[in-house]
């Protein structure tokens, strides 16, 4: 019988460092490496959206990550949107780790499978506090808070009113804005 290998996070950023894997839209997950989803214009406005409107509430408490990886112990997603300790400086030499993570943000049109499956269970593992999906199709905002293993505790839908991220409780976030309604 035959097993999979599964990779390590160094042996991910050793493949980037040869140029093996330029030009691919991958990201490791779980030890695999996993073709990305292309992004379609609607999904890149509203991620250039949410990005602002946090930016624009959050100001110098947190930095805005848009796409970029995040390195867990056995998986280097890219997220839509990361909200991580400030100064960016932190992430000069290694992208955020766990620890430096508020909340990490995906928006879902073709990936809720994916976004709702192993990226939920990826960030309870790796002991993210809170993770949020907006599902583009159906307009709801999925909140998960509080992991234990591989999943949360606290799981939420939203359609309207106000919500405030765990890490930052004196901010309200206008769910509308956020689904652009």
């Amino acid at each position: 019988m035959y097993s999979l290998a599964k990779w390590s996070v160094e042996d991910y950023h050793k493949m980037i460092e040869a140029g093996i894997l330029d030009d691919r839209p991958v990201e490791l997950i779980a030890g695999e490496i996993l073709k990305m989803s292309p992004e379609g214009p609607l999904h890149h406005y509203i991620n250039l959206s949410i990005a602002e409107y946090l930016r624009s509430l959050l100001g110098e408490k947190a930095v805005i990550s848009e796409a970029h990886p995040i390195t867990l112990i056995d998986s280097e997603p890219e997220p839509d949107i990361a909200v991580v300790r400030s100064p960016s400086t932190l992430y000069f030499e290694h992208h955020p780790y766990p620890e430096d993570i508020y909340w990490l943000i995906e928006i879902a049109d073709s990936t809720l499978s994916k976004d709702l499956g192993i990226k939920k269970t990826i960030y309870a593992s790796a002991n993210i506090q809170e993770y949020w999906v907006i599902d583009l199709k159906s307009k709801i905002l999925k909140v998960f808070q509080k992991p234990t293993g591989n999943d949360y505790d606290i799981q939420q839908d939203y359609q309207t009113g106000f919500i405030s991220p765990l890490s930052f409780p004196e901010i309200n976030l206008s769910v509308d804005t956020l689904l652009e309604k």
